[in-house]
């Protein structure tokens, strides 16, 4: 059985960094060929891919979040990490962490190829 937690602050200032952590039980980060993923769903809208971090650390990130976003893993927890800086009331979303089979090209959003997926962490900006 492999289980997914997020983790971390429910509400964030405007202009701060969201920070969060996904600890992964049941599975290793670091083994092949499996993607860790950041995902969120704002609320009334669809999910929206944020980034991965695959088993040998590399990261990717959609165009939508490059610019603001950070990716970490720490191997000697099992735990992977979101940043997101600059945030905005916008970034209010449930916040999800979820892996991904195998890499599918440069398609992340097939949702049905995340095998396993956190329960979701509620995060609101406001001040």
């Amino acid at each position: 059985q492999v289980q997914l937690q997020e983790s971390g602050p429910g509400l964030v200032k405007p202009s701060q960094t969201l920070s969060l952590t996904c600890t992964v039980s049941g599975s290793s980060i670091t083994t092949y060929p499996y993607y860790w993923s950041w995902i969120r769903q704002p609320p009334g809208k669809g999910r929206e891919w944020m980034g991965a971090i695959d088993y040998m650390g590399s990261t990717y990130y959609s165009p939508s979040f490059k610019s603001r976003t950070s990716i970490s893993r720490y191997t000697s927890k099992n735990q992977f990490t979101l940043q997101l800086n600059s945030v905005t009331p916008d970034d209010t979303a449930v916040y999800y962490c979820a892996r991904l089979l195998r890499r599918y090209g440069n398609i992340w959003s097939d949702w049905e190829k995340y095998d396993y997926w956190g329960q979701g962490t509620q995060v609101t900006v406001s001040s």
